[in-house]
C-alpha cells in the first residue's frame, strides 16, 4: 500500500531523514536515497511489531502538504508491504462450509503459510489494505 512518506533532505554530512506521518512516530534514515524505502519499511515493522493497533489507511498526501509540521522538505510516496506487518494477533472463532475450509488448508498449504496467515492476507487483499 502507497504511504506518504516526509521527508527531510540530506548533504554530503547528513542523512535524509523520513517520517511516516500514519505511523505517528515512525522516523528513518538512509545516505543514500536507493537505501530509504527498504529502511522506511524496516521502520514500519518494528513499529508495528506485537502492538494492539489496526494498519492504517494511508492518509492523501493532499491533506498533509498544507500541514505546518511538514515545510521545508519534500513528500514521496513509498509501497508499504502491510502484509510484513506484525501487530498483535487476536484469536476467534468462525464456522465455515468444511470444502471451502478444506480448499483454504490446501492453497495455505501449497504456499507454506499458516490457516492464518492465508486468511489474513486474503481478507487484507479483498479489504484493499
Amino acid at each position: 500500500m502507497l504511504f506518504p512518506v516526509y521527508v527531510h533532505t540530506g548533504d554530503d554530512n547528513h542523512a535524509h531523514g523520513a517520517e511516516v506521518p500514519d505511523f505517528p512516530g515512525c522516523f528513518s534514515a538512509a545516505d543514500g536515497w536507493d537505501e530509504l524505502a527498504g529502511n522506511i519499511q524496516e521502520a514500519v515493522e518494528l513499529y508495528c511489531e506485537d502492538e494492539d493497533m489496526v494498519v492504517p489507511s494511508a492518509t492523501p498526501l493532499e491533506k498533509l502538504i498544507s500541514n505546518p509540521d511538514y515545510q521545508g522538505g519534500i513528500w514521496m510516496m513509498v509501497d508499504i508491504d502491510t502484509g510484513k506487518l506484525k501487530t498483535k494477533s487476536v484469536r476467534l472463532n468462525v464456522s465455515l462450509p468444511e470444502g471451502l475450509l478444506r480448499r483454504i488448508d490446501d492453497e495455505a498449504k501449497s504456499r507454506h503459510m499458516s490457516r492464518s496467515a492465508f486468511l489474513a492476507m486474503s481478507a487484507q487483499r479483498e479489504l484493499g489494505a
